[in-house]
């Protein structure tokens, strides 16, 4: 059998709260009723579902950028074609997770999804502050690195199935420390320059990383500490959860749940939750939703505001920081489901992909109003984003797809080429669905992961395009190891080296995957960094402390 993702103590704890505790409490409900699982296989059921199904079709099952699982829709497709499903993924984006996990796993997960979904509970303020730990007090905190390595060109690697991040120098290519925080960590923030709110020790900034893990567990990461003592505090915001942003000034930090619904700020020193604000309410077609998650969620360059977009609502939330007693909340109607976005080259537009629409919306962050909504092909997402300089288009920003393989670039340039911006400006093909697109200032080229696509080799190569040509000048198969895929890129702080990930879906439990770095400019192999687990996101603490996209 394929192995389980690792839990830690506290995901399990965790998943037990958010999925209802245990089949006793489903008896005589889901499990007295057909179709049926054991009390043992719906626990591990669960934990199936929470791990890889969630976060596209809901806790509740009721389908966001997946379908609708309620039993009334699965029931009608039956056990052995949604094992299939299940199984091989489908041209709209679904991933396979025959991979991943067994054929009696995926049963049971066909099975499950015709039942009853659970309903979890909720998670109060005081529930928060007392799960919030420092580990490191206020007091002990140095005045300068303790260590003699260039901390600005380290990477942070998250480590998905393990639990952990991994700090590495990005000099010396060399594992720094491991850091446990929650399972399957989503994204990681830095406080960011911003140019309205200023940061009282700017040498600090890239310094506090804060992360958030899938099973809502916000850590607190000190990157001037000792590597044993680089995790300083950690707090439970939610019980599924996806992001996390920084104010421009360092003193406050902001965790989206996507269960419960809300988003809390805290001082971002302490750890300690300080306002819980609800993200249910009524979307764009005037339907109320209970399960409105937050998905991205980015300090705004220019502001002392965040943008918290409601993936169900088809809403972006401008709050305002300034004043926490007086919250100020701009809601602005776009497009649903919100994903994930990036900032264009000044910082003031927004760019977030819409999936389940096929769209990707530009929010003005000065005017704090819809700017655009441009047409793209199945489902685009762009992870961290891309922007870079086209010789006909001017600054255009880029994104694959989840249900096509192909590269969107569109005008970014509203001021300098207007009859450009937030229109389509060139497509590129690609072998398959991808997740990930990313480029630097001084890159030639930008590179593409094709992650979702269903055969081996195509999973396992990426992209290179040059951004001058508009042409696919290398494809780079970066494994041919059996289960095995390659994704997601980050370019060290000078824009010479591509770091990318290859790593085994199905076994988590031992060291299963490696960063292979890679020159800039001759697209040749230029080191592996071994011994990890599951490396996905990498994060260069100061491209991303300096909005290098």
């Amino acid at each position: 059998m394929s192995a389980t993702p690792r839990l830690s103590t506290v995901h399990a704890s965790v998943l037990s709260a958010l999925l209802l505790g245990g089949a006793a409490a489903f008896s005589g409900q889901a499990l007295g009723a057909e179709p049926t699982l054991t009390p043992e296989q719906f626990e591990k059921t669960k934990l199936l579902y929470f791990q890889q199904c969630a976060g596209c079709h809901g806790v509740l099952r009721k389908g966001a950028t997946g379908k609708s699982l309620m039993p009334e829709e699965t029931r009608k497709l039956g056990q052995q074609r949604l094992e299939r499903i299940i199984a091989y993924g489908t041209e709209g984006g679904m991933n396979n997770f025959d991979m991943m996990y067994s054929p009696e796993q995926i049963a049971m997960l066909a099975t499950y999804i015709q039942m009853e979904p659970p309903i979890p509970p909720e998670l109060s303020l005081q529930q928060m502050k007392d799960s919030t730990k420092r580990h490191v007090e206020l007091k002990d905190y140095p005045t300068k690195p303790l260590h003699g390595r260039n901390w600005k060109n380290f990477f942070l690697s998250i480590e998905r199935d393990n639990g952990s991040v991994a700090v590495i120098d990005g000099d010396k290519k060399e594992l720094v420390a491991r850091i446990p925080t929650g399972y399957a960590v989503h994204v990681m923030k830095a406080v960011e320059n911003n140019k309205a709110v200023k940061h009282p020790k700017p040498e600090e900034i890239g310094r506090f990383w804060y992360t958030m893990g899938r099973d809502g567990k916000m850590t607190k990461i000190d990157l001037w500490q000792t590597p044993d003592k680089m995790l300083v505090a950690e707090t439970q915001v939610a019980y599924d959860a996806r992001d996390v942003a920084v104010s421009g000034d360092g003193k406050y930090v902001i965790g989206g749940g996507y269960w419960p619904p809300h988003f809390v700020i805290l001082d971002a020193s302490t750890m300690e939750p300080l306002k819980v604000v609800s993200a249910r309410g009524v979307n764009v077609d005037g339907e109320y939703v209970n399960e409105a998650r937050v998905a991205a969620i980015y300090d705004t360059p220019h502001a002392s505001t965040w943008l918290v977009n409601i993936k169900e609502l088809g809403q972006t939330w401008q709050v305002d920081y300034s004043d926490l007693e007086n919250l100020r909340i701009d809601m602005i109607d776009n497009s649903k489901y919100l994903h994930d976005g990036f900032f264009d080259p000044t910082g003031r537009y927004f760019q977030i992909a819409a999936n389940a629409s096929d769209q990707m919306v530009v929010i003005d962050s000065q005017t704090r109003k819809l700017e655009a909504i441009i047409d793209t092909d199945v489902r685009p997402h762009p992870g961290p984003g891309a922007n870079w300089n086209d010789p006909t288009c001017g600054p255009v920003g880029g994104t694959p797809h989840l249900g096509i393989g192909k590269m969107t670039v569109w005008g970014n340039d509203p001021v300098g080429h207007k009859d450009k911006a937030w229109k389509i400006c060139y497509e590129v093909e690609t072998d398959g669905p991808g997740l990930f697109i990313r480029t630097h200032p001084k890159s030639d080229y930008v590179w593409v992961d094709q992650t979702l696509h269903p055969e081996p080799d195509v999973q396992q190569s990426v992209k290179v395009i040059d951004k001058k040509t508009r042409e696919v000048v290398k494809t780079i198969q970066l494994t041919t190891t059996e289960g095995y895929v390659a994704t997601h890129f980050e370019f060290n702080r000078d824009g010479t080296e591509v770091w990318a990930s290859v790593w085994n879906r199905s076994d988590s439990l031992k060291p299963n995957g490696e960063i292979i770095i890679f020159d800039a400019k001759t697209l040749e192999e230029k080191g592996r960094i071994k011994g990890l687990y599951a490396p996905t996101g990498k994060f260069n603490v100061y491209n991303r402390s300096h909005h290098v996209t």
